[in-house]
């Protein structure tokens, strides 16, 4: 067994995502013999989401930065969020810290491109799909639900995501609408753009077409932490 480098995980941001994260590099390191060097420093969601609805996207990034600065503290030498939302400050948080940061959105296109897709949908927050995963799919078509959908995806995201359970109407809502996109608007499939959603959903037992961001920023991040 061969110790990994030390990353640094961001949780709080959706306790139940950040669970699954540490559950999947476990698991996923153990498959190759490494022993994970974890360190993980939790962050307040209500503040997070307070700011993002009030555009307060500086203080969003000054606000993670303190938990990344954490982290490099720690000893990590490279950190994630495994949550989609928070990505919005991406470029001014990158201005605040120096450690490497495995992006999920980089690694999202990078998947959609690896399975020859170019029409898809989001399913996330209203943020999360007005903009697109925050410009990292431009090379991509990207279509938007209607108004009503992208407000019924909100709510039962941010119900999942504070709760950490949906119930069977909602889940059923979800599935639905998946149906709908990719019949009615000839989507491709359907990117799971909000980490809790896989606390119900995958690719496996979605029922339509789908990326799984969660799966697809694992499997970078145990990339990443192979010794060099």
């Amino acid at each position: 067994m061969t110790q990994s480098r030390h990353f640094g995980l961001v949780g709080g941001l959706g306790v139940g995502a950040a669970v699954l994260y540490y559950q999947g590099i476990t698991t996923a390191c153990a498959e190759r013999n490494l022993i994970p060097r974890l360190t993980m420093a939790h962050a307040h969601a209500p503040t997070a989401l307070a700011n993002v609805q009030a555009g307060r996207i500086d203080g969003l990034a000054t606000f993670l930065a303190g938990f990344v600065k954490e982290l490099e503290n720690a000893g990590a030498e490279f950190f994630a969020i495994p949550a989609i939302t928070p990505h919005i400050c991406l470029a001014e948080l990158k201005r605040q810290v120096s450690l490497p940061i495995v992006d999920i959105l980089e690694v999202t296109a990078t998947r959609l491109r690896e399975r020859g897709l170019s029409r898809v949908a989001l399913f996330g927050t209203k943020y999360t799909i007005d903009r697109a995963l925050f410009g990292a799919l431009e090379a991509f078509e990207v279509v938007r639900p209607k108004d009503d959908e992208v407000d019924e995806i909100h709510r039962i995201y941010l119900g999942l995501a504070t709760k950490g359970e949906i119930t069977p109407g909602d889940e059923a809502k979800v599935r639905q609408m998946g149906h709908t996109l990719c019949r009615r608007d000839s989507v491709e499939a359907i990117v799971l753009a909000g980490t809790d959603l896989n606390l119900v959903f995958n690719e496996g037992n979605a029922g339509f077409p789908a990326v799984d961001c969660l799966a697809a920023h694992i499997d970078a991040i145990v990339a990443q932490m192979m010794p060099r």
